[in-house]
């Protein structure tokens, strides 16, 4: 774990939980398994306030707990997860896939997860319905069995999965709340586990077995009024104490399952740039029919034969045979080797190289980085070492066609950005510069390491950067929050459009232009993480990938 990597969990951990989580979740990176008095003796927080964070640390996933390494007896250890903090920056990106696939209530049903952690379906579906409900017209609602529909296929898909039962010990605290799930345990003060690793959710044989809920009724609106508050706290004590069928039964996000879903769009995306549309197709419904029989870690699909894929290609795409033939030769024979021939057997046997074909997504990510960086002759000393691997400086000039100065300044720039490597290889074993031949290479994985630590300093910076701006204007985004409340209210009670106008007014013109042009700058950062983020995406699966093919 790198002090780039380090700083990224940081920024993430207060912005969305505070910084009283944020020393806590960043002591536990910085020095590893720790028990509860070591981590309030080194961070100097009270007791209740490093309880709560362990729990809020817990509950979302980031922090897992286990025995102590001393043995039997030994108090709890606590450890954070850094690449779990990190998905933290691609919330986003699952919520709007969510809702690309499944619509509204998929997009809610993925958000209320994310900002909860863990829930139970029953309390998922009823919050999603009301918060639909809220934005429906008046004498419209939302039935919870479209919910349960929608839940039901997050969960089929996978994209859904049942948090793992944890064992704890038979004795726990008095702390403990009946909201906190299996995983947690004891939200006041967490037990200690039998077990010295948590279980993945996969290997519990129920991860994906939907629970039979007994949920009739329809979503119901908020009400605005003080009376109204009242109301519903008295409500919600009354729902706490129905039971539905799937009390202790908690899901959380299957954040794999996102992940695999974004690599086979990246894949699908560049063979659409690369070739054509018709192509893209074709891939999308390979990797499609092989979702389910292919690992995670496997370095290519199952294979698929010629006629499996003609009956699953889309009705709307009406390719003869001869002409899908066409195209699956013209996948295998292209120099990116996104599909190969694993046989011939039913018109022939295909797989999507994954592995391969993210090398190659990392490569060209490379070569783009430095052509904005160094410019196009640059670029081309960089594919030109890419390709021939080993090279001396003069045959660098003549392949890529540069004058010898301009080529010699380029490497050595290049050079010094660790982005291209030196090798020595003596012709005797004094190592003399005359007998020593001097071959410039480029090593894509340390390479894309290298640019990995680079993006995640990028978002670190954007996110601070944010932050600092809208600490700069917190005074007039409170007041322009306060008038649009107050805007909200007066327009509920029905009031005289005289009445909006002068609360309207309330802001001035000076400081509508300055609220505008903090809102198109916070969303160009917002944009600009968006973006680097798709970058270590596809970095990380690269690296990920390159350690699963080693092992």
């Amino acid at each position: 774990m790198t002090a780039q990597e380090v700083r990224l969990c940081g920024l993430l951990l207060r912005e969305h939980f505070g910084e009283v989580v944020e020393k806590v979740g960043t002591h536990l990176l910085r020095n590893g398994a720790q028990n509860l008095r070591a981590i309030i003796h080194e961070t100097s927080i009270s007791l209740d306030l490093v309880k709560k964070s362990l729990c809020v640390l817990v509950q979302h996933g980031v922090c897992v707990y286990s025995a102590g390494r001393k043995g039997p007896g030994s108090p709890t250890e606590y450890r954070t997860r850094c690449d779990f903090i990190l998905r933290i920056l691609r919330y986003p990106r699952y919520i709007y896939t969510a809702k690309t696939l499944y619509g509204d209530t998929g997009e809610l049903i993925i958000e209320e997860l994310l900002q909860r952690g863990h829930m139970t379906m029953s309390s998922t579906v009823k919050t999603v319905a009301d918060r639909l409900t809220q934005n429906m017209e008046d004498g419209h609602s939302m039935d919870y069995n479209e919910v349960t529909s929608a839940f039901s296929k997050l969960v089929e898909t996978h994209f859904l999965q049942r948090c793992p039962p944890m064992v704890t010990a038979a004795t726990t605290t008095d702390t403990a709340t009946p909201a906190t799930p299996a995983t947690s345990a004891t939200p006041g003060a967490p037990a200690t586990p039998v077990s010295t690793a948590p279980p993945t959710p996969e290997s519990f044989p129920d991860c994906y077995r939907v629970p039979h809920v007994t949920l009739i009724g329809r979503g119901k609106r908020q009400l605005s009024t003080e009376d109204g508050e009242e109301q519903r706290n008295a409500k919600r004590a009354k729902l706490d104490s129905e039971t539905h069928g799937d009390e202790g039964i908690y899901w959380q996000v299957n954040f794999e399952r996102f992940h695999l879903h974004f690599r086979d769009q990246a894949i699908i995306g560049a063979v659409a740039n690369k070739l054509d549309q018709t192509s893209s197709e074709i891939v999308r419904t390979m990797l499609r029919m092989s979702e389910v029989t292919t690992s995670p870690a496997a370095t290519c699909t199952k294979p698929l034969s010629a006629n499996e894929i003609f009956k699953s290609l889309p009705a709307t795409y009406n390719i003869p045979r001869p002409i899908l033939d066409q195209y699956l030769t013209l996948l295998v024979d292209d120099p990116m080797e996104f599909v190969g021939k694993a046989g011939e057997s039913g018109g022939g046997m295909y797989v999507v190289n994954l592995h391969r074909a993210l090398a190659n997504l990392a490569r060209a990510t490379l070569e783009s980085v430095v052509q904005e960086r160094f410019g196009s002759r640059s670029a081309r000393i960089f594919r030109l070492l890419l390709r021939k691997r080993h090279l001396e400086q003069k045959q660098v000039e003549d392949f890529a066609m540069i004058p010898a100065k301009e080529a010699k300044d380029m490497l050595y720039t290049l050079l010094s950005q660790n982005l291209v490597q030196l090798q020595e290889i003596p012709k005797t074993p004094d190592y003399a510069p005359s007998r020593t031949f001097y071959l410039y290479t480029v090593n894509q994985l340390p390479t894309a390491r290298m640019l990995l630590q680079n993006c995640y300093k990028t978002v670190a910076n954007l996110i601070e950067r944010r932050l600092f701006e809208t600490s700069n204007s917190k005074r007039l985004l409170e007041k322009s929050q306060r008038i649009e409340a107050i805007l909200a209210s007066l327009q509920a009670s029905g009031a005289e459009p005289e009445q909006l106008t002068e609360v309207e007014e309330m802001i001035t013109a000076p400081e509508k232009q300055q609220l505008e042009s903090l809102r198109l700058h916070i969303n160009k950062l917002d944009s600009a993480e968006n973006q680097v983020d798709e970058t270590i995406f596809l970095l990380e699966s690269y690296v990920n990938s390159t350690a699963t093919s080693t092992s």
